[in-house]
């Protein structure tokens, strides 16, 4: 009885260590590609805002096929301060001795999709700001396997998310 026990213990931690933890190696290597992914697609997406001076449709619908394209589902917050220099001065931003202080009013995520749907493009200036935020909302496999070896609490956890902002520095054209 006791060899027969030992057997089964045998058995079942080699199922284990043959089976379950090569899984959780790969899904981690999975949620590790898909995080590298995602870390440079928003990046570049930021980066050419910022060069560029305008957030597009077509852009914007790439970022988020990029992203998706990882088989992952995502939540996307974008933010851009928008520079509303003091109207009482009268010089341009590259102006050092100005008088007056310079004021920024917020767009966000649902505010930007809609004008990007309505207009096709958001023309921004110098001085203006922009800040991506993406986290996955799915549950990856390796989310999955630790949360059932490791019994980790809290649907709130994400894998894969990246963030990048930044001030924009040429004026977009119109």
């Amino acid at each position: 009885m006791g060899d027969s026990l030992i057997t089964i213990i045998a058995i079942f931690l080699a199922a284990i260590l043959m089976f379950v933890f090569p899984l959780m190696s790969m899904s981690e290597r999975t949620d590790d590609v898909s995080q590298l992914a995602v870390q440079t697609a928003t990046t570049e997406y930021v980066d050419t805002i910022r060069t560029t001076g305008k957030m597009t449709l077509d852009n914007y619908d790439k970022y988020m096929e990029t992203i998706t394209a990882t088989g992952n589902s995502f939540e996307v917050d974008m933010q851009v301060q928008v520079l509303d220099e003091n109207p009482g001065v009268k010089t341009t931003q590259a102006e050092m001795t100005k008088i007056g202080e310079n004021l920024y009013y917020n767009l966000y995520t649902s505010q930007i999709e809609e004008k990007l749907q309505s207009n096709g493009k958001i023309t921004l200036k110098e001085g203006d700001l922009v800040s991506v935020t993406v986290r996955n909302t799915n549950q990856t496999i390796s989310q999955l396997l630790k949360n059932f070896f490791y019994q980790l609490a809290g649907n709130d956890t994400y894998q894969i998310a990246a963030q990048h902002g930044g001030m924009v520095t040429v004026n977009g054209t119109k």
